[in-house]
Order: C-alpha cells, then structure tokens, then sequence
C-alpha cells in the first residue's frame, strides 16, 4: 500500500514538474505564428544580435578550453595543498549572481580597477566593448567545462597511463596522446556546455559590456530590449535560443560517454 501511494504522489509530483518545465515553451512556441517568426528571422535587430552571439560564445567556449583543460587536470591528479580553495574558486561563478559578477569584473578591469588601470597604461579600454562580453561569458562557463573535463580524465583506468609510463612516454604526450583522447566525450560535453551557458549569459554582459547594438547586444540582451518594444521580436529570439539549447542537449545525449551514466568504450575499466 504504501508503494502504491509512493508511486502515485511521484507521478503526481513528476507530472507537475513536467507541466512546470513545458508549459512556458509551448507559450512561447504559440505566441507567433510560423509566417510572422520566418519574417522575423530576417530584421537587422535580430540578424545582429545572432551574429554577435555565435561570435562571442564560440570565442569564449574555446579560450575556456584552452584555459580549463590543465585546469581540470591538475585537479583530476589527486589532492594538493591549495585545491579545495582552487575548486571553490572555479565553483564561484555556478552560485555567484551574474549581477554580481558583472560589478566584480568591472572593478576589476574598468578603468580605476586592479587590472584596469595596467590595461589602460597599454592604451587597452575593456568594458563596454565586444572582448567584454567575451570576458563575462567566460567567467560565467568556465565551471561547466572544467568539472566535465576533470571527470572525464578521472574516469580513465590507471592502467593505461601506466603502460604509457612503462614505454618512457613523456607526461604531455601521455595528456594528448591517451588521456585528452580517452576523455574526448566529457570534453566535448563540457565544450558544448560552456558554449550554451556562454550564449545565454545575461547579467555580466549588461553589468560589464553594456547593451550596444551591433557591439555587446547580444540574443539574450536582444530578448530584454524588444520585450520593452516588439513582443515578436523577443519571442523570435527566445525561440532560437531555445532550439539552439535543445539542439545542443540532443547532440549530447547521443554521444556516448558524454552524458554521466552512459559508458565510455575502452575507459571504464572498474
């Protein structure tokens, strides 16, 4: 009896949660018809805030990469003095409110900040320009790549890194040639994860870029202007973040090993 109305009260509850999660897409869905969304798709506004959008979150997802993959492995090696303080620092920007990154970066680079005044002695101006999104949106991702990454250098069996060892392999070619291929789905998730959250970065793009046509309005952005303007317009934006995210999570699902619980062939050795 009691399994019964455990069962029940978590289908009552799962049915809630999905009505939770779809009804606000199929609002959106329904708002504009299909004629008026194509037209849309064409305006300059929303022709620009794309563009901009694709150019600073792919921009931002690889200096993630770059940056994040000795990252994750140092901290996939094992405990070291100072780690916890580096993983709570790398967590920061998943709890942190975008507003407030967005003022800390500023402080940070605007003209009077700790770097800022360094940059300014090169003739460098960060804020409110392009490179500034980039900068937000790196900060707000960084964490979605760097914890699938080291989870994917930690899934790989010991043994492989041992008989590359046993071959006198160097530690940089035992990272490129066995490690970083070995864990290429989580790679390619945490890429493809920071690249979304990149795209949809809102409050440390206005604190820290501003709202710029054509130079840091980005879709997000684009959504909060035209919501005060032209209701078809945010919609036309909101929908195309919204296939791209779907896209995106369904590309992943279908990659082995890129999601936690679907095995990787050849690395999970336990």
């Amino acid at each position: 009896m009691m399994g019964v109305a455990l069962r029940l009260a978590g289908t009552l509850a799962g049915g809630a949660l999905i009505v939770l999660l779809g009804l606000p897409l199929l609002g959106l869905m329904f708002r504009v018809e299909p004629s008026q969304l194509i037209r849309r798709l064409g305006e300059p506004a929303v022709l620009d805030a794309l563009r901009l959008s694709l150019i600073t979150s792919t921009a931002a997802a690889l200096v993630v990469v770059v940056l994040g993959l000795p990252l994750a492995y140092l901290l996939a090696q094992g405990p070291f003095r100072g780690r916890r303080l580096l993983e709570t620092l790398v967590d920061l920007p998943m709890v942190l409110p975008p507003t407030v990154a967005g003022l800390a970066l500023l402080l940070a680079f605007g003209r009077m900040g700790l770097a800022g005044r360094a940059l300014g002695f090169f003739g460098i101006s960060l804020p409110f320009t392009t490179l500034a999104v980039v900068v937000a949106q790196v900060f707000m991702s960084v964490p979605f790549f760097v914890h699938a990454a080291r989870a994917g250098f930690a899934s790989v069996d010991r043994r492989y890194r041992e008989a590359a060892a046993t071959l006198r392999a160097p530690e940089p070619v035992v990272f490129l040639r066995v490690l970083v291929p070995l864990s290429l789905p989580s790679l390619i998730a945490g890429a493809g994860m920071s690249w979304a959250r990149a795209l949809g970065e809102f409050g440390a793009t206005i604190i820290f870029a501003g709202n710029y046509p054509g130079r840091t309005q980005t879709m997000p952005l684009g959504v909060y202007v035209a919501l005060q303007q032209d209701v078809e317009v945010a919609v036309t934006l909101s929908l195309i973040l919204v296939a791209m995210s779907v896209t995106l999570l369904v590309g992943l699902r279908l990659l082995p090993g890129a999601i936690p619980g679907v095995p990787v062939a050849g690395v999970s050795g336990r």
